[in-house]
């Protein structure tokens, strides 16, 4: 008999097909642990399945306060994802259970990602490549003629965590002059990557280029609505490749749609997958991925790794490296094994 229950949804996660586990066993199996699919659709029916978990593995579905009341000796909720949204924190944190995600896995991959979106967009890539599809060759250098080149463009961050700084560093070499708003991190932080911190509005009112990199959390919802947008300049592009939540989808298509901004490039969307009827599918100055940016080769096995060793830490009663509610270490009795961050939480 298994020493450690670690309990998760069966089917599809993360957008991967289901796996055997072997990599998250790396480090459970040392320790007499068993990962057990529960394919229980029903909240309740999940929540009587995972009682008596050691361990919940969260993906596919919501963790919720029903579920995670419901658990009589859990000592770890583990994510594989940088977002915590799907997860009650505030229930975990009641319970004394650390909530641990991967925030550091794939940086570099949303990085890339959020420059090409930023680069595609801004030189009307999926324009440009139409026009040529549909053999009007000629139209194509007119439309470049209305925009400016990149360099001495302002780029304004908005959140400057792990990822936005991995922006920054691929920003700087195009010659743009960079802002960035973000509370919860010093400005000496951010002049280390050349970027000028300021207040929201005022990055807003500068800002050429804005890239959105807040974490979805309660603070953050509808971070930018209509009067956010109205402060745009009207040549102004917006990419998104941290959160939909974080943005008002319907104010954003109002932007786009009455010329408040030029144009948006988004990985993350209120609604995914979007429905057939939203604005966006159909606008041209859009550009649309499928919450992609962190895939590539590593990925999967990355973060797949990362949450065996989190579970498997907390199960031999060790810190995990990457708790979203610190608070709990005070309900614990888990030994701090190495010094954490609080710097920038889930959405780092």
């Amino acid at each position: 008999m298994a020493k450690f229950k670690v309990v998760t949804p069966a089917g599809v996660s993360y957008g991967a097909p289901a796996a055997s586990y072997e990599l998250e066993m790396e480090a459970l199996g040392p320790l007499g642990a068993e990962i057990v699919e529960v394919a229980a659709k029903a909240e309740d029916d999940f929540a009587k399945a995972a009682g008596d978990a050691d361990a919940l593995y969260a993906k596919g579905r919501p963790i919720t306060k029903r579920i995670i009341d419901g658990l009589e000796r859990c000592k770890v909720i583990a994510l594989g994802s940088v977002g915590v949204d799907s997860v009650d924190v505030a229930a975990a944190t009641a319970r004394g259970i650390p909530v641990t995600n991967v925030p550091d896995t794939f940086i570099e991959e949303v990085a890339d990602h959020a420059m090409t979106l930023i680069l595609a967009t801004f030189r009307r890539l999926v324009t440009q490549d139409r026009l040529v599809r549909e053999g009007r060759w000629k139209e194509g250098r007119p439309v470049l003629y209305q925009y400016p080149r990149l360099m001495g463009q302002t780029l304004g961050f908005v959140a400057f965590g792990h990822v936005a700084r991995a922006v920054a560093v691929r920003a700087e070499p195009f010659g743009v002059r960079m802002l960035a708003y973000d509370p919860y991190v010093e400005e000496l932080v951010m002049s280390r990557y050349g970027v000028e911190p300021v207040g929201l509005t005022e990055l807003l009112q500068r800002s050429d280029i804005v890239s959105m990199h807040a974490p979805a959390t309660p603070d953050a919802h509808h971070l930018l609505t209509e009067e956010h947008f109205r402060l745009m300049k009207p040549e102004a592009i917006f990419v998104n490749t941290g959160r939909g939540p974080t943005v008002d989808e319907s104010a954003l298509i109002k932007a786009l749609q009455e010329g408040w901004i030029a144009a948006a490039g988004l990985d993350v969307l209120e609604q995914e997958p979007p429905a057939p009827i939203n604005p966006l599918l159909k606008m041209d100055n859009v550009i649309l991925t499928a919450h992609v940016a962190s895939a590539s080769a590593r990925f999967d096995p990355a973060r797949r790794r990362r949450v065996g060793h989190e579970i498997a830490l907390v199960l031999r009663g060790r810190w995990p490296r990457s708790c979203v509610n610190p608070s709990v270490l005070e309900k614990t009795t888990l030994v701090r094994w190495q010094p954490y961050s609080m710097e920038r939480g889930p959405g780092a």
